[in-house]
């Protein structure tokens, strides 16, 4: 579905309540710190902008975040876990404003990290913006994954199959999916007003998951690392929009 104007700016003020968001849980992300804490922090700021969350409630999350530490690949529970010096945490934040949706997510570094985990982190961002390159009048939206998949697998990790990007407006998930790889057709043409969550989930090691028995975290099947960026971006006349900034 094609955005006009304003349904654009209402998701602008929604992408930057998200930005917010992202700007004071990683602050508050620090040694010692539970995730349930950084749930809080994250409430604050939906309650100062007037904003709604997508998350608490969406199939009974109980959370307005989702906090992904380590092998937790997205959806992670916030709660009593403290996280530690070394971690890799991700958290995905969304809002609505006016009955329009901002869903944006970033995987930071707890204090020192190894190397390993710090290139992550790099190269999943790197093909975030590999991919929101691909994302001009014209296009092909599978493009978008193609350019993911060749990001990532190039510095030798593995992209997730069975958690995909999507277009968002009034809901925070809609047709079409937008995958983080190539998946053998071009899928339709991207144009001016098409709004799309992309969110590479890149794993250090095997890109098969499994689903925890909390039934919604989700980590990697062979135990490694795993890191998650996202925007939400609008296809313009100009050239991509990322509309989950401050």
């Amino acid at each position: 579905m094609r955005r006009n104007n304003d349904e654009l700016a209402k998701m602008r003020r929604a992408g930057s309540v998200v930005a917010e968001m992202h700007e004071v849980t990683r602050r508050v992300a620090r040694p010692g710190v539970t995730t349930a804490e950084i749930d809080a922090a994250a409430r604050e700021v939906l309650a100062r902008r007037g904003a709604k969350s997508n998350f608490l409630g969406y199939h009974g999350f109980p959370a307005v975040i989702c906090t992904s530490p380590n092998n937790v690949i997205v959806h992670g529970i916030p709660g009593p876990q403290v996280i530690d010096e070394g971690d890799i945490l991700s958290i995905d934040c969304g809002a609505i404003i006016e009955g329009y949706h901002g869903d944006a997510a970033f995987t930071m570094a707890i204090g020192e990290v190894s190397a390993g985990a710090r290139r992550l982190i790099e190269i999943t961002e790197a093909s975030l913006f590999a991919g929101i390159d691909q994302m001009t009048v014209g296009n092909r939206l599978h493009e978008i994954g193609r350019a993911v998949q060749k990001v990532a697998e190039a510095a030798g990790f593995s992209v997730v199959r069975e958690y995909v990007g999507h277009a968002i407006g009034t809901a925070m998930h809609e047709q079409p999916q937008v995958p983080n790889y190539w998946p053998g057709s071009p899928g339709p043409t991207l144009k001016a007003g098409m709004v799309f969550a992309v969110e590479p989930m890149v794993n250090m090691g095997r890109p098969e998951t499994r689903v925890l028995d909390d039934q919604w975290s989700v980590v990697t099947a062979d135990g490694s690392l795993s890191a998650h960026f996202e925007h939400t971006i609008a296809v313009t006349e100009n050239g991509p929009e990322v509309l989950t900034v401050p």
